[in-house]
């Protein structure tokens, strides 16, 4: 399985991940890629990736599936919460294919969204017609403590569930990419409440209380990596954050 952000024990001089062809190596803090059977690998995204050089490069496009596409908007309009639209499968499969159906990517990009880390949380998270999304704000060791990383798993069965549907639909020259928001991309939304922001809150917090704000950074990024690990197991080839 092909992992573009390996998770490294920084702790250790020597830390190795093995997937399925890919061998990810930290020696003296430098990578060395190494790759195990690459004449098995048929998809030019993941042939890429191993650093191989083809006659044309694969590609795909960041926000593949979306309001450009008419075939989007119809089906968007038949659920008007946004967030229960990433949380049903077919939905999301169906908008995840569409630009492939008419393109034909190199790639499909799981269709979801990257604030379902928080409302996995617990964080009050909606989004208003016109206005994006609004979150209930997170700014205090005891707004935390509404906060729970265990639920995630649960929570997000349905974004595994698109994932692993999507990967048996893909054919043989197609890559899955998974993927979720940057860790203080996904702090400044919950901090701050929404986005658009010059993220005075959200820097003011960490500068006068590293410490609590330490927590929910910790608490995020944990989050995030269990999140991308269970997308992983469930069929994405690529995740990207």
């Amino acid at each position: 399985m092909y992992v573009i952000i390996p998770i490294i024990n920084h702790t250790t001089t020597t830390t190795t991940f093995s997937y399925n062809y890919l061998i990810i190596e930290k020696r003296s803090a430098k990578y060395v890629y190494m790759i195990e059977n690459l004449n098995k690998i048929s998809k030019p995204l993941l042939r890429s990736l191993a650093g191989q050089i083809l006659d044309r490069p694969p590609f795909w496009f960041m926000r593949q599936a979306g309001r450009y596409l008419p075939e989007y908007r119809q089906i968007r309009a038949t659920e008007t919460n946004f967030l229960q639209f990433c949380y049903t499968p077919e939905l999301a499969v169906e908008v995840s294919l569409q630009p492939f159906k008419r393109y034909g990517m190199d790639a499909v990009i799981l269709f979801s969204d990257i604030l379902v880390i928080p409302d996995a949380l617990g964080q009050i998270v909606r989004f208003e017609t016109g206005v994006g999304p609004m979150l209930e704000p997170i700014r205090s060791l005891s707004d935390l403590k509404r906060l729970n990383g265990n639920r995630m798993e649960k929570y997000l069965q349905p974004v595994f569930e698109t994932v692993r549907i999507l990967r048996g639909e893909l054919n043989d020259d197609t890559t899955l990419i998974g993927f979720a928001g940057a860790p203080w991309t996904i702090a400044l939304y919950m901090v701050e409440g929404q986005g658009g922001t010059d993220g005075t809150i959200i820097r003011k917090w960490a500068y006068e209380a590293p410490d609590e704000f330490q927590v929910l950074i910790n608490l995020v990024v944990e989050t995030t990596v269990a999140y991308l690990s269970l997308q992983i197991e469930n069929g994405a080839e690529v995740v990207q954050i």
